[in-house]
């Protein structure tokens, strides 16, 4: 091969440059430089060239010494490894997804599988801070309160697995608004003993369209058997009741499983709870307005004859069955208030201290004691504006008929007023929907 040999006198031909000649950063020699000053120049190139690659690598987040030729993926996915094998095996689930803005108010809590919780905090908006308790088992939390609605929380969960590790979980969010949800207010409560008429009744604070899915997430039991059906009056209010009264000594069990259920458009229900009551003996007062008598019987069996004052023939007394559905020791009676109203605008009668005062219809007839009549009246004449009034004395003392009839009843007993002038008290004028027939209580059930 021939050799090609430079010498000052005699320069190499023009070749095309290779890249490491074409790098800016080394100044070309003159022709007829020393070899020397070339070869430094040209090793400075190289010098340059190897540390801009080395602040790559750098840049990339590699480390090419720790692996001889690795590229620092290798370096990554060591340390992957050994966070995920020191990771704790503990599962823990927050109820509701972080962000949610529509999240239960009886649901919120947190369950955890793999090990045990060791704290929980619930807060809300405003930091207060939100109490519950972790199970005996320590795998779950629930608070002890109901949520409120359209309220902000943030909750942090703690737990460890069997070796120790542990682990946390956060969430925030937001209850669902009370304009997107329902909420049914019922009667009776929890726990109470009542009269062998005693309905259930929910009244909803929103207008209800989807009926049937509402209505098919209630159900009412009686520990007697009896069938109970509901029925609707209107759009808010819905009532269940049996064929006939409930059977005096029967636990009644409602079951309110309304959380997530769709109400109508944009409305969901909020409530999931299971209440009883007792029906306890049975106790049905008659009053005849032909007699001005109320006779009131217990299990059958007449317990007493009450001498009474119904309505006068210009406001007489409701017929019909009519359920206790409030009992006050004693209260303010104001006829401007239910329509009795003088030219003044004021009540035809106002009295600040009706003794045992029993409601029978949410218009405004009630059965209680009356002190301001003269005791020849009881038992002789109508003279109130369509209440049923019993003697009784100032201040509700002493042994009268009203205090006695007080004390016996329960409310959900069932007053019994016929041979009146006025017409049948409505069915959803208080909670006397008895005064419908069963075929016609039954063709209001949605379901």
């Amino acid at each position: 091969m021939e050799q090609l040999v430079t010498t000052p006198d005699n320069p190499a031909p023009a070749r095309s440059r290779t890249p490491h000649q074409l790098l800016p950063s080394v100044e070309q020699p003159a022709p007829g430089a020393p070899r020397r000053n070339r070869r430094m120049r040209r090793t400075l190139a190289v010098t340059a060239l190897f540390a801009a690659g080395a602040l790559t690598l750098s840049a990339c987040g590699g480390d090419a010494s720790a692996g001889g030729n690795d590229d620092g993926k290798n370096g990554q996915a060591g340390a992957d490894a050994a966070a995920a094998k020191n990771a704790s095996d503990v599962k823990i689930k927050v109820s509701s997804d972080d962000g949610a803005t529509n999240a239960s108010i009886n649901d919120t809590g947190v369950k955890v599988t793999d090990g045990k919780l060791t704290s929980v905090k619930l807060t809300d908006a405003n930091g207060k801070d939100i109490a519950g308790a972790i199970s005996s088992d320590g795998t779950s939390w629930k608070p002890g309160v109901q949520l409120e609605r359209g309220t902000k929380y943030r909750i942090v969960a703690k737990a460890k697995d069997a070796k120790g590790r542990a682990a946390t979980e956060n969430a925030s969010f937001t209850t669902v608004s009370s304009a997107n949800s329902f909420i049914g207010s019922y009667t009776p409560d929890d726990g109470k003993t009542v009269g062998v008429g005693m309905p259930v009744s929910f009244n909803f604070d929103k207008v209800i369209t989807n009926k049937k899915d509402v209505q098919s997430h209630i159900k009412v039991t009686s520990s007697s058997g009896q069938q109970v059906v509901g029925h609707w009056f209107g759009a808010q209010r819905l009532d269940f009741r049996p064929e006939d009264y409930w059977k005096a000594g029967s636990k009644i069990t409602m079951k309110i499983d309304l959380d997530g259920v769709k109400g109508g458009q944009g409305i969901t229900g909020v409530q999931s709870k299971t209440v009883s009551f007792t029906i306890g003996r049975s106790q049905v007062s008659t009053v005849d307005m032909n007699t001005q008598t109320m006779t009131v019987k217990r299990d059958g069996k007449t317990l007493k004859n009450v001498p009474i004052s119904g309505g006068s023939p210009e406001n007489p007394t409701y017929n019909g069955q009519m359920v206790i559905s409030e009992k006050f020791e004693q209260t303010r009676m104001d006829g401007s208030t239910v329509g009795f109203k003088k030219k003044d605008g004021k009540g035809e009668y106002d009295i600040p201290d009706v003794p045992h005062a029993m409601r029978l219809s949410a218009s405004g007839t009630f059965l209680h004691g009356n002190y301001w009549g003269s005791p020849s009246i009881f038992g002789q004449a109508g003279t109130s504006h369509g209440c049923v009034g019993l003697r009784d004395n100032k201040g509700g003392g002493g042994d009268t008929p009203g205090k006695w009839f007080f004390n016996e009843s329960l409310i959900g007993d069932v007053v019994v007023v016929k041979n009146s002038k006025d017409e049948t008290v409505k069915p959803d004028n208080g909670l006397n929907g008895w005064n419908m027939s069963w075929s016609e209580w039954q063709q209001g059930s949605a379901v």
